[in-house]
C-alpha cells in the first residue's frame, strides 16, 4: 500500500519543482522531505524525480504515478471530511406496526432527524407480537405495539376501537361456513376474531391470509370475507361494518422506551402526541 505521506511529499516535489519549496509548503525540512521521496521510491521501484533537471522534473515513471498519488490523496481528504461529520454516526432503532406509519408520523421523524443530524432513524414495520420480542431482546430503541393491556412500563397507552367490517359490496347474508380475512399466524387480530366467532358459535373458514394491514382491508373491500379491523383504519375505505358483530373490545397501542431521557425521551414525546392525536379521532369514527 502507498504511504500518502509519501505521496503527499512526491505531489508537493513536482508541483512545486524544487525540494526546498516543497518542504516549505508542507512545513518540514529538506532532508525529511527527500527521504520521504526516497521511501517512496523504494516501495514503487523506480526514481520518481529526476534530480539533476532544473527545475525538478517528474520521471517517466513519475508522470505514470502522479495522476493516481492527487486522486489518492483527494480521495483521503474526502474521507477524512466524512469522518469527520458525525451525521447519521448513532442510531435509534425504532419498531412499528405497519399502519402506525402515518404521513405524521414521518413527519415528527423528518423535523427530528433535521434537528439531529448525529442520529440516523432505523425504523422497521411489523407484526406487534414479533416488535414485542425483539423489543425485550433489546433489538429496539422505540417501539410501539397493539395489544390487549398495556405492560405497566408503557410510557403511554393509547385505546383503539374495534369492530367487524365486511366489504360496502357484500352480500345481505354470508354463506355458512362464514369466510374470513385475518393476518397469518400470531397476528393479534386473528386470534380474536377466533375467539369472538367461536363465541357466536358460527361455523369459518380462512379464505385469505393478509401480510399487512393493507393486505387484509383491500381483501374485505374485494369481498372475501369479514375481518375484525382498527376502526381508524378503514376510514375512507369500501367497507361497511358488519352488523351481527358490530363492535369488539378495544385493543391498546403503547409506546415503549429503554431511554427516559435525551434525545430518544424526546422523540417518544413526539410520537405519543401524535398516536394521541391519531387515536382520539379513531375514537370518534
Amino acid at each position: 500500500m502507498l504511504d500518502p505521506r509519501l505521496l503527499r511529499a512526491f505531489v508537493a516535489i513536482a508541483d512545486a519543482g524544487s525540494f526546498t519549496a516543497a518542504a516549505e509548503r508542507l512545513n518540514m525540512t529538506q532532508s525529511t522531505i527527500s527521504q520521504q521521496l526516497a521511501r517512496l521510491e523504494d516501495t514503487v521501484g523506480h526514481p520518481l524525480i529526476d534530480r539533476v533537471a532544473r527545475p525538478v522534473q517528474p520521471t517517466a515513471a513519475g508522470e505514470r504515478l502522479l495522476g493516481y498519488a492527487r486522486r489518492i490523496l483527494t480521495l483521503q481528504q474526502e474521507a477524512e471530511t466524512v469522518l469527520a461529520d458525525p451525521a447519521g454516526t448513532t442510531s435509534i432503532r425504532i419498531g412499528l406496526p405497519e399502519d402506525i406509519i402515518t404521513r405524521e408520523m414521518a413527519a415528527i421523524f423528518a423535523a427530528f432527524a433535521k434537528s439531529h443530524r448525529s442520529i440516523r432513524l432505523d425504523v422497521v414495520a411489523g407484526l406487534s407480537r414479533i416488535l414485542t420480542r425483539r423489543y425485550r431482546a433489546g433489538e429496539f430503541d422505540i417501539v410501539v405495539v397493539k395489544e390487549p393491556a398495556a405492560s405497566s412500563d408503557n410510557r403511554a397507552s393509547f385505546p383503539e376501537a374495534m369492530a367487524w367490517f365486511e366489504s360496502a359490496d357484500a352480500p345481505e347474508a354470508w354463506p355458512d361456513p362464514i369466510p374470513l380475512v385475518t393476518f397469518p399466524p400470531g397476528g393479534l387480530y386473528r386470534e380474536s376474531m377466533f375467539e369472538r366467532i367461536e363465541r357466536e358459535r358460527r361455523r369459518w373458514y380462512i379464505a385469505f391470509s393478509g401480510s399487512s394491514l393493507h393486505n387484509v382491508i383491500v381483501g374485505v373491500e374485494v369481498g372475501l370475507g369479514v375481518s375484525l379491523l382498527p376502526v381508524g383504519a378503514t376510514s375512507g375505505r369500501h367497507v361497511r361494518r358488519y352488523a351481527p358483530f358490530g363492535m369488539e373490545t378495544s385493543m391498546v397501542a403503547s409506546i415503549y422506551a429503554w431511554e427516559t431521557t435525551g434525545p430518544v425521551s424526546q422523540l417518544v414525546e413526539e410520537m405519543g402526541a401524535v398516536l394521541a392525536a391519531r387515536f382520539k379521532i379513531s375514537g370518534q369514527v
